[in-house]
């Protein structure tokens, strides 16, 4: 007799194409779209309306599950990584996508997981050991320094604005709030569903970005008639598609996937930013961006390839809960 576990675990192929499409194009299209939606939205009113607003809907979706939403420890944990997160590190690539072209903004967004192994101390000595780690970890440095390095000389040259240059600049802190956020949000670990988590994370920050806006001095001028309807759809999107559809879909193939197979959408969600940002917002990639892309990418297999071969060996005995918890969270 098929029991409901084993329907879970041996899911239909369609099902499981769909989902990987969804994170593969929708998480690498959110920087395309964010861009279009901060030409009609200040950036952290964007913010704020984008991510409380996914995170109520996600929550009205958790009490019809029948979770239980008002648990003290999961909400603080949830807020200071989801603040870190989506605060941080989202609201400077929501900064920078005003002056920055979006495919450039992504490029430099793919050292992610090299933060991660810089600050997850607990595991220095593991990771420390690993020649290929090393060699990944020096490969990432030399490529994020050789981009930096095009963008100051174009500055000194005055071939990019100033305001470009702090974009830059910022996006170096972006990676590293996102990978401690995730850090804390896994040592503090949590019973909830991941929906939970992620709900109060969604939300909590878009709470801050309000102050933000605040402070910007963004409601002055704004009127919600004078946006756009490109930038609403674009909004909506970022809602409903990138941080709940394919969040959604990320957590399902957890389930039903090794981790190491979709912890490949690391590798795609730049260059499908790349292809959008070139095809169809007419943005200007050097090839040295390019090469400096592809050098990143490899720095980041050589570093996770350690993680990976364990994953596989460990994978079987983990139950759902550990494999979800075991991944970095919302990557809204």
């Amino acid at each position: 007799m098929e029991t409901a576990s084993s329907k879970s675990n041996n899911p239909s192929p369609i099902f499981v194409v769909i989902a990987f499409a969804i994170v593969y194009v929708v998480w690498g299209s959110t920087y395309f779209f964010i861009q279009m939606a901060v030409h009609g939205f200040p950036p952290m009113l964007m913010g704020a309306l984008r991510f409380f607003t996914a995170g109520i809907l996600l929550l009205m979706w958790c009490r019809i599950k029948g979770d239980k939403l008002w648990i003290k420890k999961d909400i603080v944990t949830s807020g200071i990584s989801g603040l870190l997160m989506l605060f941080v590190a989202t609201g400077i690539v929501i900064w920078a996508e005003r002056t920055l072209p979006s495919a450039m903004v992504a490029i430099l967004v793919s050292a992610n997981p090299i933060w991660f192994v810089i600050l997850d101390k607990v595991n220095w000595k593991v990771n420390f050991k690993s020649k290929t780690t090393v060699a990944g970890l020096v490969l990432g440095f030399a490529g994020v320094v050789m981009l930096f390095g095009e963008a100051i000389s174009k500055s000194l040259s005055g071939a990019i604005s100033h305001a470009q240059l702090t974009g830059l600049i910022l996006l170096l802190a972006g990676p590293i709030a996102w990978s401690a956020g995730s850090l804390y949000s896994k040592k503090r670990g949590s019973d909830a569903p991941a929906r939970v988590n992620t709900s109060w994370q969604m939300i909590i920050a878009g709470l801050a970005f309000i102050p933000a806006a605040l402070f910007n001095h963004e409601f002055q001028s704004f009127h919600f008639a004078q946006v756009p309807l490109q930038s609403w759809l674009a909004i909506s999107y970022l809602i409903t598609f990138g941080s709940i559809g394919a969040y959604s879909a990320y957590v399902w193939l957890l389930k039903v996937r090794p981790a190491t197979q979709v912890s490949t959408h690391s590798y795609v969600n730049p260059v499908i930013a790349v292809l959008l940002g070139t095809l169809f917002a007419h943005e200007n990639i050097s090839g040295l961006q390019i090469f400096g892309l592809v050098i990143i990418l490899l720095s980041v297999l050589l570093v996770n390839m350690t993680k990976y071969s364990k994953l596989s060996l460990r994978l079987p005995q983990w139950g759902n809960k550990h494999k979800i918890n075991d991944v970095a969270e919302c990557c809204a």
